[in-house]
Parts: C-alpha cells; structure tokens; sequence
C-alpha cells in the first residue's frame, strides 16, 4: 500500500457547525488571489509581488529569513465596508449562526477583563472590519469553476510507529468576527495525527489519534483510538471542528477557552515559581491552587462551539476529500517560511497571521513537522507491538535491582553484630 492509499484509508471525516463559511482547500488558489508583502523592522510595508502574478513556484524564491523582515500573503486588499457590508451580512443564503451569551458562563471578574480586551481592539493592530465578508466572497469565486475540499498529508516512519499526518488549509479564521471568538486572521493551516503500529515496515492497526487545538500540545491532544467516547465511520475517526477557530475536537461540545494576556505573563510565570518554591521546597500544600486560580481570573473566556450540526466533509459525508500527498519537491512548502495572511503587527499575536505547515513565525521547523511523537507525549510510550518485550525487560532490570539490594542488606546484616 503506498502512501497516499494509505492516508486515503484512514482519513477523518471533519463535521463542521452550522454557519461555517470556510472550508479547507488547496493553496495554489489562494496564493493567485494574494499579494506578497514584506514587513520592515520600522513597521513598514512594502509590496513585492500585486495579486494575479503570484504562483508557488515564485512564492519558493522568497525563503530568505532576514531579522525584523517579514514576509507575508495578503488575501483581501479591499474589506467590504457600509452598505456594501450590511447586504453580505443580511443576503438569504447566508448560513445563521445562533447561541446564548458567553460571558453568562464566567464571573464578574473575567467580565471586565473582556471589557479591557474589546477596547483594546481599537488600540493594537487587528484585521479590519469587513475583512471577512472580503474573503469569503474571494472564497467562493474561488470555487466556483471546480468546487474542491482538501487536506494535505504525508506519511512518517518513528519509533515504531507509522504517522498518518493530515493538514488542513482555510483562508479565513474569522472566530472573532463570525463566533464571538478572540481572534481573526487571514489563513489558518491546523493538522492532525493517526498513529498505526510499524509491523516490521508495514502499517499494523491504529492506536493513537492526535488533534491540534490553539497551539496546545501534549498528553492532553491524544486518545486512544478504542476510546469507547469517540466516533468512527469504519476506518475513518470523526472530527468535530471548531467554528471560525478550526481547532479539531474528539467530541461534540462547547468549550471554554482561555486566552492569556500577553503583558501579564510575567506575572503568571511568577506565580508558578512561588508555587513550586511553596510546594516542593518548603514542602507546603497548596490546596487553593492560587497560581492557577490568578491565572484563570485574569485570562479571557472565550468559547470555542464545535457542535457537529454543519456541513460534513469526507467518506459517507456532504462532500469528498480532493487529498494532495506532500512530497520533497514541493518547494513552496520547504522554502518559503513567510505568512500566509495580513500580518497586522499586533503585540497580543492574536491578530497576527500563521506561519506555514513546516516553519514557525520565527523560521524555525515546527515540532508537529520533525515530532508528532513528542508533540503528542506519545515518544515516552511504547507502541503495543514492543510493548511486551520493553516490559519484560524492565521488570528484568528491577528483579537484578532487587537482588543485588537483598545482597547488600546480608552483608550489612553480617558486619552488624561485629559493630
């Protein structure tokens, strides 16, 4: 079985809440459609390449990293504003989206911190109004001649472990906008992982599953894929997709999400070594988790709603998957380490564009690119198949542990009476 068959086999069925506007697509589109600019360290922009001349053959050239220069995409050049607005907000076929107020959840003082985060949205660098009416008219042009939903996937070897892993392009986040959410930004790439057992090179059964969520990582991203809780259509595990955020949840649900304030880090960070010292130096208990409790009073509340009721892409689903496999000569993907959208300059990074499915914003490769083991926690255990064989060997070395104590303690116990 080669590798896309492989990733065809296995891939999730993503469903998405009612009044979703975007869904992922292939990037070439989206790269015709953008202008590039570079950011300057005086804050500055300059345009490099208008929107229509832009390919990713020419995107590939930019991959130089220069400190304080940014390269970016910018998809909407003129967001809709006034009368022009209100008829995209008010048109019929647009797919409404409902819910109770998100503050009605948290107390007074998370309250008043959101007042403070909603005025200083005038203050900082944020996409502009009517960013996402653009886009998504820009959005459906673009699927109009041949309508295409697609993920991007590549399949790795580690560990014993075979690693589906599955990429997902949006050209809009408009969680703020569109969800009462904390953010909006231009692209969205967001990724999933399947981890099969390596049978001596040929993939054996799934025993892992592994989604992003607002750039968490760790224990907390994976279940095990007989978790009686989860979902499966056969082969193909079920994702429930945040909305405007497109964050991926194993269940269906509205969750609340925190969102730190930047400038208040060092605080928290100070915090958590007065807790450290508190517990484990001076050996105190801490049954308030005060640390924790000033952490979640002075960060944002926002709600992530992933119910399910929307659009339904993959097998059995409203639509197909169009997969792309990644390959080495995708040279779009393995030079250019700009953004992917408007980079505002927003000092909370809320507002701030994504870096692409290799770099980071800084041009470093990612952790989910050359790590799915330990971005997931899963690089400490064992896959099943040598599971058995690691165990044994470790009750070996402590049963030899043992003896050679129970060999120390006789010979004490002899040179105890000559004492």
């Amino acid at each position: 079985m080669n590798d896309l068959d492989l990733l065809r086999r296995y891939e999730p069925i993503l469903r998405f809440t009612k009044g979703e506007a975007f869904f992922p697509v292939r990037v070439d589109g989206y790269v015709r459609a953008c202008d590039l600019w570079l950011r300057e360290p005086n804050g500055a922009a300059k345009l490099l390449v208008p929107a229509g001349r832009l390919d990713l053959e020419m995107l590939a050239h930019y991959d130089e990293q220069r400190p304080g220069y940014q390269p970016y995409l910018r998809f909407v050049q003129e967001p809709l504003e006034g009368l022009e607005y209100q008829r995209w907000l008010l048109r019929k076929d647009r797919s409404a989206f409902s819910t109770s107020g998100r503050l009605a959840r948290v107390g007074l003082g998370a309250r008043l911190i959101d007042a403070a985060f909603s005025l200083s949205l005038l203050l900082r660098g944020t996409v502009p109004g009517g960013t996402t009416a653009a886009a998504e008219q820009k959005y459906r042009a673009m699927l109009l001649p041949e309508p295409r939903y697609t993920y991007y996937g590549r399949v790795l070897r580690q560990s014993g472990y075979i690693i589906l892993h599955y990429l997902f392009f949006y050209v809009m986040n408009d969680w703020r906008s569109s969800f009462y959410g904390a953010n909006d930004h231009e692209a969205d790439w967001e990724q999933l992982f399947i981890y099969l057992e390596d049978c001596d090179g040929e993939p054996g059964r799934p025993v892992w599953l592994a989604y992003a969520a607002h750039d968490e990582s760790g224990d907390d991203l994976r279940r095990r894929w007989d978790d009686p809780a989860l979902a499966h259509v056969g082969d193909h595990p079920v994702v429930y997709v945040g909305a405007g955020s497109h964050a991926c949840y194993f269940l269906p649900g509205e969750y609340l999400t925190r969102v730190e304030i930047g400038f208040l880090q060092p605080l928290f960070t100070a915090a958590h070594v007065l807790e450290r010292i508190w517990r484990n130096t001076l050996q105190q208990g801490d049954p308030q988790k005060l640390a924790q409790r000033l952490e979640g009073a002075l960060s944002i509340p926002f709600v992530d709603y992933a119910r399910g009721d929307g659009p339904v892409i993959g097998p059995g689903g409203d639509q197909p998957w169009d997969p792309v496999l990644i390959t080495p000569d995708m040279s779009w993907l393995e030079q250019y380490r700009g953004l992917w959208g408007l980079e505002t300059g927003d000092p909370f990074s809320g507002e701030k564009a994504p870096a692409g499915p290799k770099y980071t914003r800084s041009g470093t490769i990612r952790e989910t690119w050359y790590n799915p083991l330990g971005w997931s926690g899963l690089a400490k255990v064992a896959p099943p198949t040598t599971a058995p064989a690691l165990l044994e060997q470790h009750i070996a070395a402590l049963n030899d542990e043992v003896d050679a104590v129970r060999r120390q303690v006789d010979v004490l116990r002899e040179a105890l009476p000559r004492l």
